[in-house]
C-alpha cells in the first residue's frame, strides 16, 4: 500500500489499481484480479482492449452505483454493462463526479509496432490516461502509451503509474525519462507481470528513475 498526497493506493495487477481518496474508491483498468468486497464508487478505463476493458473483471469491482468513466473506444463492449451512470471521454474530457475531477489526457505510441509503420495504439485510436485530482492532489494513471510529449505538460503531479513492460507501451529507460520530466512526488511502475514485462523491468524503472533523482517504488501486489 502507498499513501501520497491524500491518496492511499493499492496494487492488484498489470494496471489496475484501487485507490482511495476523501471517502471514494477508484478502481483503474481491472484485469486478472479476484473478486473485491469492497466495490468501485468510480471505475476508470483507459481503452478497450481485452487487458484493460475486461467485463468479467469489471463486474468483480462494481455495483448498481458504481460510475464507469471510459475512452469512447469502450463505448460499444459497455453498451450492454449496467452501472449508475457510463460517461464516454476522449483526450481533453474533463468530468467531476464526487467530489473528484478526472481529466482525460493523451496516450498513444511513437515506436512500438504491430507491422511496418502501424503502432498498437494510434493517437487516433483514442485511448486515454487519467490525471485524477482530489482537492489539489493529482494522481496520473497513465494507460497503454510512449514517452509522448504531452507528458511535458503535466504539473503537480503527486503520484504517478507509468507502464514499464516495453513491447506494447514504454520500456523501464523510456519510462524513467518520463518520470524524469513528469517529476511527480512519487512514481510507481505498472503494466509488468500479467501479459509482458517481468518484476525486473519494474524494478529496472526504479533504479533509473532514482538515478535521475526521481523518487520511485515498485508496489507489491496484492489479491485483496
Amino acid at each position: 500500500m502507498l499513501t501520497q498526497g491524500g491518496f492511499e493506493l493499492t496494487y492488484l495487477e498489470h494496471d489496475t489499481f484501487r485507490i482511495r481518496a476523501g471517502g471514494l474508491v477508484v478502481y483503474t483498468d481491472p484485469f486478472q484480479i479476484m473478486p473485491q468486497n469492497i466495490k468501485g464508487d468510480i471505475v476508470t478505463i483507459t481503452h478497450d482492449h481485452y487487458d484493460h476493458m475486461s467485463e468479467s473483471d469489471l463486474r468483480k469491482v462494481t455495483s448498481e452505483n458504481t460510475i464507469i468513466i471510459a475512452s469512447v473506444n469502450c463505448a460499444d463492449k459497455l453498451k450492454a454493462f449496467e452501472a449508475k451512470e457510463k460517461l464516454f471521454v476522449k483526450p481533453g474530457s474533463r468530468i467531476e463526479r464526487l467530489g473528484l475531477t478526472f481529466e482525460a489526457v493523451p496516450a498513444y505510441n511513437i515506436n512500438k509496432f504491430r507491422g511496418p509503420g502501424i503502432v498498437f495504439h494510434p493517437r487516433e485510436y483514442l485511448g486515454v490516461g487519467f490525471v485524477i485530482d482530489y482537492s489539489g492532489s493529482k494522481l496520473y494513471h497513465a494507460g497503454d502509451t510512449d514517452n509522448i510529449q504531452e507528458m511535458g505538460s503535466l504539473k503537480d503531479i503527486s503520484v504517478a503509474l507509468l507502464p514499464v513492460s516495453g513491447t506494447y507501451v514504454m520500456t523501464p529507460e523510456e519510462a524513467s525519462k518520463a518520470a524524469a520530466v513528469i517529476r511527480a512526488d512519487v512514481s510507481v511502475p505498472m503494466h509488468w507481470g500479467a501479459i509482458v514485462g517481468k518484476r525486473e523491468d519494474a524494478l529496472k524503472f526504479q533504479e533509473l528513475a532514482s538515478a535521475d533523482g526521481v523518487k520511485a517504488t515498485v508496489m507489491e501486489k496484492s489479491s485483496t
